[in-house]
């Protein structure tokens, strides 16, 4: 092998480990915004709040929270007389309305279903 070639093999490697270093920490600074912009994972009062008012029919966001049996409910009140959409928006703005602390105190450790 001549030492141009050498050369160049030597400088493809060397740029492929810089962009796989440099797409590393991009990745790596994508999660950290993600986790800022939507809550961290003991806090899903935004994700929930989005979900609710968006998707609320589904009861989307009663299987994000944990609680499995209220978001069969509301798909089933969502196909029977379609209030399940109704109670998801309401659901979304207190979420979103309510402090931080509150959504978690209130919805992950007191584990309120509904309201």
């Amino acid at each position: 092998m001549t030492d141009d070639k050498k050369n160049f093999g030597d400088d493809i490697e060397k740029g492929a480990k810089e962009v796989f270093e440099s797409a590393k920490r991009a990745a790596n600074e994508f999660s950290n915004e993600a986790k800022n912009t939507f809550g961290s994972e003991d806090n899903k009062k935004l994700i929930a709040g989005i979900l609710a008012i968006v998707l609320g029919w589904t009861g989307v966001h009663k299987f994000l929270l944990g609680y499995t049996k209220e978001g069969v409910i509301q798909i089933l009140l969502s196909f029977l007389c379609g209030i399940g959409g109704i109670i998801g928006l309401i659901e979304g703005i207190i979420y979103l309305t309510k402090s931080d602390e509150e959504f978690y105190q209130t919805y992950q450790i007191g584990r309120k279903p509904w309201f």
